[in-house]
């Protein structure tokens, strides 16, 4: 996919290298039982206060479908970030479908812990 493909809407979105990293993460999330699919979960993670961080895909079509997510994020002060792929979302969620919005959970005493602040900081800095 070409910068031109991306929707301008779709900001922060994530590099290369970052990309793989929160793929990851949200692979070892799904084993942990620390991951929400879907642009209504992460919603209610949102609302409920649970979410870490929310991984949101660039290619959703129509975007305006998870607009409304970074701006939940902001009033909640939860980090958030757009991958270009919702097919490779939805691999790293352990899933066969394509997925658009995920919310990764806090969990009392998870090992996760700091993987998810490191990925924070990362998200964080590209929000700045």
């Amino acid at each position: 996919m070409t910068e031109a493909q991306v929707n301008p809407k779709a900001y922060p979105l994530a590099d290369a290298t970052l990309t793989k990293t929160i793929l990851d993460l949200v692979q070892q999330a799904s084993n942990y039982k620390q991951l929400r699919k879907g642009a209504n979960e992460a919603t209610k993670t949102l609302n409920r206060g649970i979410a870490e961080f929310i991984v949101m895909a660039a290619d959703a079509e129509p975007l305006e479908i998870i607009l409304h997510l970074p701006l939940l994020c902001e009033d909640k002060n939860v980090p958030y970030v757009f991958v270009r792929s919702k097919q490779a979302l939805g691999r790293a969620c352990g899933v066969s479908r394509p997925v658009v919005a995920t919310s990764v959970t806090i969990k009392e005493g998870s090992q996760l812990k700091p993987q998810i602040q490191s990925v924070q900081m990362a998200i964080e800095r590209l929000l700045v």
